[in-house]
């Protein structure tokens, strides 16, 4: 147990707050790509929400009708500053079952509908511990700030205008859906297609041509043969293993004649080590091969458009021994949140970036299973939001009353 000074205080301020209930209007609030002002909406209600408690947030826009949220409560005197970040946007309704929608609902202990988990069951959290923090009075130093960004979907354009903005943090907590766990990082991401150009000819004569499927082919065994089983070895003490996916094919035009072109695309998740020339390299070394068993083909390696804006997705670890995760561990062990010790994240967040590029140690905690996520049931239990409401709250006034 840690003792946690103005803890009861707070915790008292938090139970006048309804997480839950901001949560379910936030996600009734639809903000997923392709509509209008995205998710200018979702920026207004919890601008709303502060204002009502005596908070004003900042709007800075990350893209036309898409800002991002900024609101901090400063303590008494000096000391680190923490950032509670979490992501306004979701992705869209599944096409062909569309599930629990935009619902809002509760039913049975858990908040239903599109958002719920990923992630706006935890940037309720974060705002309502903010206010707690605030009508509490007793954050002894540092300050604690929430920023509810953008994008974080599709390009990162919200966490990336965080970044250029200047931002200044000592630590960060990022509310992706860990079960109210801690993780330490991730693993970094890239989305590349391989494409395959090869000759048409008559499927009469296929020997006239140089098949790009048959090349794609040829090469997805080369994969599986050789790189995979090194990738496997590749072990990194949190993350584990790089891995490499491939997503989708496409190529030729009918069965009658030889396919001139062929295209697949891949999820590469990156250790620390690894960078987008060295995936490359590995790959091309690959492809030269198929090239050489084929005359007459040509390949190439690229990014997917639309994977990220500027700044590549990197992978992100913090070091067990940093305090932000001691202030993490204490106000777990403290709540009785979560077993103990920690974890990796599966999937990619801004958390990378607040880490890589702005120099802010980042971690990952918030309510909600992942395996929920993008799911026409997604839903979240009601208890891990005001867990972690309590979580946000406990871990900046352990964090920021130390000096920075």
């Amino acid at each position: 147990m840690v003792s946690i000074p103005g803890w009861e205080v707070t915790k008292a301020a938090l139970d006048r707050l309804d997480p839950v209930a901001l949560a379910a209007e936030l996600v009734r609030i639809p903000s997923h790509p392709g509509l209008p002002r995205q998710e200018e909406a979702v920026a207004f209600a919890l601008a709303e929400f502060l204002h009502e408690h005596g908070l004003e947030a900042t709007l800075d826009r990350a893209a036309p009708g898409r800002p991002n949220l900024l609101c901090a409560v400063t303590g008494r005197r000096p000391g680190r500053r923490l950032l509670l970040c979490g992501h306004t946007d979701t992705v869209p309704l599944n096409r062909d079952a569309p599930g629990v929608g935009f619902s809002g609902a509760v039913v049975d202990g858990r908040l239903q509908g599109r958002g719920a988990v990923d992630m706006k069951g935890a940037v309720a959290a974060m705002a309502a511990a903010i206010v707690a923090l605030a009508e509490s009075g007793v954050l002894e130093g540092g300050e604690a700030m929430l920023a509810a960004v953008v994008d974080e979907e599709m390009e990162s354009l919200g966490a990336e205008r965080l970044v250029a903005s200047g931002l200044a943090a000592d630590g960060a907590v990022v509310g992706e859906p860990t079960g109210n766990r801690i993780c330490l990082g991730h693993k970094g991401l890239e989305w590349l297609e391989i494409e395959f150009r090869g000759k048409a000819a008559h499927g009469g004569d296929p020997a006239a041509g140089v098949n790009a499927i048959v090349a794609a082919g040829r090469f997805l065994a080369l994969v599986e043969g050789e790189l995979q089983p090194e990738l496997a070895a590749r072990r990194h003490p949190l993350l584990g293993p790089p891995t490499l996916n491939f997503g989708t094919v496409q190529g030729g035009d009918q069965p009658s004649t030889v396919a001139a072109t062929c295209r697949l695309t891949a999820d590469r998740r990156l250790l620390p080590d690894e960078s987008y020339a060295s995936v490359v390299e590995e790959l091309e070394t690959l492809l030269a091969q198929i090239r050489a068993r084929m005359p007459g083909l040509a390949t190439a390696v690229s990014r997917m458009p639309g994977g990220m804006a500027t700044l590549d997705h990197v992978a992100l670890v913090t070091a067990e021994s940093h305090p932000l995760v001691e202030a993490c561990a204490g106000a777990c062990r403290t709540l009785g949140a979560g077993p103990d010790g920690f974890s990796a994240f599966p999937a990619w967040t801004d958390g990378a970036l607040l880490s890589r590029f702005a120099a802010v140690p980042t971690v990952i905690l918030g309510p909600g299973d992942l395996a929920l996520a993008h799911t026409p049931e997604e839903s979240v239990p009601v208890a891990e939001i005001v867990e972690a409401a309590r979580l946000y709250a406990a871990i900046a006034l352990l964090f920021c009353r130390e000096p920075a």
